[in-house]
C-alpha cells in the first residue's frame, strides 16, 4: 500500500478517489511548517502540493518520495535542482484549471474596462447618474489582445475573446504558426512590438529567469494609454512598483492582478491603495467545478504514476 501525503485540504471528490482505491491510504496535513513537513514527510510514497514549499532542507529526508503531485500547473515552489537529482517525479493539472483562469481573465477585462467598481461606488453613494458620466470606460469590441504563452491556458482563453470580436496577437516561441492560426490567432514573433501595439495584454508564462521583471516600467512606458494589464500566472512577471508607478502617471488605463510577488500581499504594497488596479487573492481557480476538477486530477496523477497509466502531459519535465 501506497502512503500519500495530502499537504494542505483539498476538494473532497479528490480525496474520495483515494478512499475508493485499496492501495493507497492518505493523511492530511495541514500545518505546513518547515519542521513540521521535515518530521512528516519521510514516511511517504508521494505528495500532494499546493502553495506551501518543498526545499532541498525539506526534501533531503524524504528517502521514500517517488512522486510530488501539484495541485495546478506554477511548480516553482519546488526544488527541481533536487528532485532532478533524487530522480523525484513532479506532476501538474494540465488541464483541469483552464477554463476558470481563463474566465477570470475575462471577468478582470470587462471589470476594468466597464468601470464597474467605480459605477456599484456611486449607486451605493447615493450620485446615481451625478458623476457616471464623467468615468472612462471601454468595449473589448474590435480591440487588440496580447496573450503570452499559448498553453491549455491561453487556448481557453483565445475562444472567449473571439466571442468579443476581438483581435488577437499570441507571444509564444515554443507555439508553431499553424497551431495558433488554427486557433484563431495571429503568431507574433517580436513581443515589444506586441506590447507596443495591444490594448489588453494577459500574462500565461511561468515564473523563471527570463520571465521575471519581463513587464517593467520602460515596457510600460511603450504601451497605449488605454492598454489594460491581466496577471493570472504567477506574481513577479510584473514589476509591481513600476506598475504602481506607470499607472499614477496614467500610462496605462488600468490592471488586474490575481497574482504576487509575495503572498499574502504586503501590507505596504502600494498597488493595494491604487485604484486603477482590481485585485484577487490568487483565487482564479477557486470555482466549485475547478475545486472538483483539479484535486481528482491531483489524487487521480498519482495513482495513475504507481499503476504506470499516467499521461505523459502531467509530467514536468526537468
Amino acid at each position: 500500500m501506497k502512503k500519500i501525503a495530502v499537504i494542505e485540504n483539498i476538494h473532497k471528490d479528490g480525496l474520495d478517489l483515494l478512499n475508493n482505491n485499496k492501495d493507497f491510504k492518505y493523511e492530511l496535513i495541514t500545518d505546513v511548517s518547515e519542521e513540521n513537513l521535515i518530521k512528516k514527510l519521510p514516511e511517504f510514497d508521494a505528495c500532494t502540493l499546493r502553495v506551501s514549499k518543498l526545499g532541498e532542507n525539506i526534501l533531503k529526508h524524504c528517502p521514500k518520495l517517488k512522486v510530488i503531485s501539484r495541485h495546478g500547473v506554477g511548480y516553482d515552489n519546488v526544488d527541481l535542482a533536487y528532485i532532478k537529482k533524487k530522480n523525484i517525479s513532479l506532476l501538474i493539472t494540465a488541464s483541469a484549471n483552464a477554463v476558470a483562469v481563463a474566465e477570470h481573465v475575462i471577468c478582470m477585462m470587462l471589470a476594468i474596462s466597464k468601470g464597474l467598481s467605480e459605477y456599484d461606488h456611486e449607486v451605493r453613494s447615493g450620485n446615481f447618474k451625478q458623476n457616471a458620466s464623467h468615468i472612462e470606460t471601454l468595449e473589448l469590441y474590435n480591440k487588440e489582445i496580447l496573450i503570452v504563452g499559448f498553453g491549455r491556458i491561453g487556448k481557453s482563453l483565445i475562444k472567449r475573446c473571439l466571442g468579443f470580436e476581438m483581435k488577437v496577437n499570441i507571444f509564444d516561441p515554443y507555439v508553431s504558426n499553424e497551431v495558433i492560426k488554427s486557433f484563431g490567432g495571429n503568431k507574433i514573433e517580436n513581443l515589444d512590438r506586441g506590447i507596443q501595439s495591444c490594448d489588453y495584454l494577459s500574462l500565461h508564462t511561468p515564473l523563471n529567469d527570463k520571465t521575471k521583471n519581463m513587464i517593467n516600467y520602460s515596457k510600460l512606458k511603450t504601451m497605449k494609454k488605454n492598454a489594460i494589464l491581466i496577471n493570472t500566472s504567477r506574481g513577479g512577471i510584473i514589476n509591481e512598483i513600476d506598475l504602481n508607478k506607470a499607472l499614477n502617471e496614467n500610462i496605462v488605463f488600468g490592471a488586474g492582478l490575481d497574482v504576487f510577488e509575495k503572498e499574502p500581499i504586503d501590507e505596504n504594497n502600494p498597488l493595494k491603495k491604487n485604484k486603477k488596479v482590481l485585485l484577487s487573492p490568487h483565487s482564479a481557480t477557486f470555482t466549485n467545478e475547478c475545486k472538483s476538477r483539479m484535486s481528482i486530477e491531483t489524487t487521480k496523477n498519482i495513482i495513475d504514476f504507481f499503476e504506470n497509466k499516467l499521461d505523459k502531459s502531467m509530467f514536468v519535465r526537468l
